[in-house]
């Protein structure tokens, strides 16, 4: 649990977001996101809604991904979206890309879709070139939300395996080397069980907090602070 110092930097959060003109698919999808995983009045959502461009958000995978996952936290779910990103398949994969494979993955599970066939694309391709913090963090997310799904354990020894590899990068105060990478790390391993092994990297990501409330650099710190305020609500909920 939070102390009551540490929920006011996450308020301090919330209200330098408020003041942010939030534009892009990406950085509405975050917010929607961390409003909801605080139980806070949302008023992203029709925003992101009407950046939906016919059956999905600037033709993009990644894009509809985001926005389905986000909308998908307030119990919002369109099927025109879900039927889009699964036309967009292709041979087991989302343009045999990593990241819009495990986005588009992670996307069908918070709508409630199962896709072994993509999970099993992920686990199968896995190999050095995707062996980084944030790549690893996004393929274990999504292969955790799909396996919840299924019911079943098969990839159950890799999600652990690659969990601890993501935890042996943990820098000496808890985080790992960009504020960003270190949120999609945290998300990762709450959702593989490791709650424990990452309250130093809460605390590590408290402190990050700049003056003005935001997290991040000047160029990224609309996500990022959506970001770490999602996680930071997903640490007080597990």
């Amino acid at each position: 649990m939070l102390s009551s110092l540490e929920f006011d930097i996450v308020k301090k959060g919330f209200e330098w977001l408020s003041a942010q003109q939030i534009q892009s698919v990406k950085e509405l999808a975050s917010t929607v996101s961390a409003h909801a995983l605080w139980g806070l009045p949302n008023p992203y959502i029709t925003r992101l809604i009407l950046k939906k461009e016919g059956d999905c958000w600037n033709s993009s995978v990644r894009d509809t991904a985001r926005a389905c996952s986000a909308l998908s936290t307030e119990g919002i779910i369109f099927r025109a979206p879900e039927k889009w990103l699964l036309s967009m398949k292709k041979e087991g994969s989302w343009n045999e890309d990593v990241y819009d494979t495990a986005y588009s993955l992670a996307a069908l599970a918070d709508m409630e879709v199962a896709n072994m066939e993509g999970c099993n694309w992920l686990y199968e391709n896995y190999g050095p070139a995707w062996e980084q913090v944030g790549t690893t963090s996004l393929i274990i997310t999504a292969l955790k939300k799909q396996e919840k799904l299924t019911e079943k354990s098969d990839f159950e020894e890799f999600i652990r395996e690659r969990a601890e590899w993501v935890l042996s990068k943990k820098g000496q105060g808890g985080g790992w080397e960009h504020i960003s990478t270190s949120n999609l790390a945290v998300q990762a391993l709450l959702l593989a069980g490791f709650k424990k092994e990452v309250e130093d990297s809460i605390h590590w990501l408290l402190g990050k907090a700049r003056r003005s409330g935001a997290w991040g650099n000047e160029e990224d710190n609309i996500n990022a602070t959506a970001l770490a305020l999602s996680t930071l609500g997903m640490y007080e909920q597990s």
